[in-house]
């Protein structure tokens, strides 16, 4: 029984009512972006050696694993006033900005790793059922420029919550510390985002609620109520029967979500020493190298979006496989020149490897993944994919500290060095995946 079905047809909407439906898909990623480039500067001004930053980033993959498949199963069978999906949109934001405001004001590592947990928890409570509700939302036509718009504004989001730090400085001396370190600039930043989580969830809600349920729907939901033998039997059974080119796909996975961890929490440390000559994070460099990173990692992340549209039709002509290998290549190399890198026009050059990595990472493997997945077992299979991201990024977070003075010398450059080589990896791994082929012209001619 398809909870999700209906016998209504779903009303179109229009252009502007798409982008206002995911406004608060904006709020979100403006958050996580805010994590992304922000984190491991922070734990270093409270104190955190270099070592340890990987442990103090557990709460992403660890609420990831747990969070979205349960809350994603929960808002399908979910009944409130409010529908389906809008509680927990509400639930999420609500901790993402609380999480958000206090972040720079914690007086220690145990709070900021706590409230990190809290913000992960916040934005994975909102994630799952917020891709449900386009789906839910739009009509079957119409819902591939629904997530097109909702990849837009990823883009956006992160392109300007990497800017933000820096665009205070333009007002606020970015020297100008709070007791415990942090510049106000990042603080000012984290308020900005927790105002956008908040506001643009309530914004969407109200100017696209969500479709009441129909009478077949709420009995559907009545009828198969979630329990977790149920879910638990269909997820054994699934991976159980998972197909040979998804199975495939879990090797270059790794690679590629273990280097991208590393490069997110290394690339300030790493420009710290190869730009400003310093590994000191109470330094007014160290201050700078973040910055820098901040604004590079905005020009990757504008890349990647303008990459994500323009790739496809260079996709359709030769195949995801061999253009996500391409654009993990360029990726690997790009990671691996960093360190010795000291042209900030060069930096600059480089992160178009890193935005085109970032890009196919995002579109390339759920494209290959679409071509060798059984379409009626596309919910579960997209969960269990999830967990192609989540356990790599979970196995980086415990096993970096181990390698990062015995092999790495316990340099950030030489972990970036380690992340390109791993994104190579990765590109040479994709290039087994029976999926994703270059498409058969006479077969789509006919």
């Amino acid at each position: 029984m398809s909870i999700g079905t209906s016998s209504r047809p779903d009303p179109r909407l229009s252009l502007l009512r798409i982008f206002e439906m995911n406004i608060g898909f904006f709020g979100l990623q403006f958050s996580f972006g805010l994590q992304q480039a922000n984190m491991g500067p922070i734990y270093a001004y409270l104190g955190a050696s270099e070592a340890m930053i990987p442990l103090l980033w557990l709460a992403g993959p660890v609420t990831g694993l747990v969070v979205q498949p349960l809350v994603g199963a929960m808002s399908d069978r979910t009944l409130s006033p409010l529908g389906r999906r809008t509680p927990y949109f509400l639930v999420g934001a609500v901790l993402c900005s609380l999480a958000l405001l206090l972040m720079p004001h914690s007086s220690a590592l145990w709070m900021a790793a706590g409230l990190l947990w809290m913000l992960d928890a916040g934005n994975n409570v909102t994630m799952e059922p917020y891709r449900a509700y386009v789906a839910d939302r739009l009509a079957p036509d119409q819902r591939t420029v629904g997530f097109l718009t909702q990849s837009a504004f990823t883009g956006l989001a992160h392109t300007l919550s990497y800017l933000a730090p820096s665009l205070f400085a333009a007002l606020v001396d970015r020297h100008l510390l709070g007791a415990n370190g942090v510049p106000e600039i990042v603080r000012l930043a984290f308020v900005v985002g927790a105002v956008l989580s908040i506001s643009s969830i309530l914004y969407s809600m109200t100017r696209v609620p969500e479709l009441p349920l129909t009478p077949g729907q709420r009995a559907a939901i009545a009828a198969a109520p979630l329990t977790w033998r149920g879910t638990l039997g269909e997820i054994r059974s699934a991976i159980a029967e998972m197909p040979r080119p998804m199975r495939q796909l879990a090797l270059a996975m790794a690679c590629q979500w273990y280097a991208m961890m590393v490069y997110w929490q290394y690339i300030a440390f790493a420009l710290s020493r190869s730009l400003y000559g310093t590994s000191d994070a109470s330094s007014d460099a160290f201050r700078d190298a973040a910055l820098t990173a901040q604004r590079l990692g905005a020009v990757h992340n504008t890349v990647a979006f303008a990459a994500a549209l323009l790739l496809i039709p260079v996709v359709r002509r030769l195949g995801a496989r061999s253009v996500h290998a391409g654009c993990l290549a360029a990726s690997g190399l790009a990671m691996t020149a960093i360190p010795s890198t000291a042209s900030l026009p060069l930096l600059v050059a480089l992160m178009a490897g890193i935005g085109l990595g970032w890009a196919g990472m995002m579109g390339n493997t759920y494209v290959m993944l679409a071509d060798s997945i059984p379409p009626a077992r596309n919910g579960i299979y997209m969960g269990i994919f999830n967990l192609f991201i989540v356990i790599p990024m979970l196995f980086e977070n415990l096993t970096l500290p181990l390698l990062y003075r015995s092999v790495l010398g316990g340099d950030a450059r030489n972990a970036l060095v380690l992340a390109g080589i791993l994104m190579l990896a990765g590109a040479l791994a994709t290039l087994f995946v029976d999926a994703g082929r270059r498409p058969d012209r006479n077969s789509t001619a006919n």
